[in-house]
């Protein structure tokens, strides 16, 4: 079984998630998606999500594309889940491009990283703005 590993904060989930997550799966057999919890958004991220850790949680497990969801706690932890996963597949938007390609060195394990493309027209920060969150 080929399993892939994304990351994200997926607060007011819209289309461009789903999408995302769609070609995500379709590159392995099992997903596992990474959730930023409300602790890791506000300290590390400086942002603060519309929904609860639970309710995205929530959300993205009632979608199809993703098999199991798991707390994203800190920036470091990321070596450490490929490893406990098994992951085959690293995912992430092409606005990270580059920045894990040392992710191969890091785990003991063959693995393949991959940065999907943003859908242009739709971003959480855009529809914040337009509704003044």
């Amino acid at each position: 079984m080929k399993r892939v590993l994304t990351y994200g904060t997926f607060d007011l989930l819209h289309y461009g998630h789903i999408r995302l997550l769609q070609r995500a799966k379709a590159l392995g057999d099992y997903l596992i998606v990474a959730l930023s919890t409300d602790r890791f958004n506000e300290a590390e991220k400086n942002k603060k999500s519309y929904f609860s850790y639970e309710h995205r949680k929530m959300m993205l497990e009632a979608i199809r594309y993703v098999d199991e969801v798991i707390p994203e706690t800190h920036w470091g932890q990321k070596a450490k889940d490929v490893e406990k996963y098994e992951i085959d597949v690293f995912v992430m938007g092409d606005d990270w491009a580059g920045k894990f390609d040392g992710l191969k060195t890091e785990v003991n394990r063959p693995l393949e990283i991959v940065y999907l493309s943003r859908t242009p027209e739709i971003s959480t920060t855009k529809i914040k703005t337009e509704l003044k969150l």
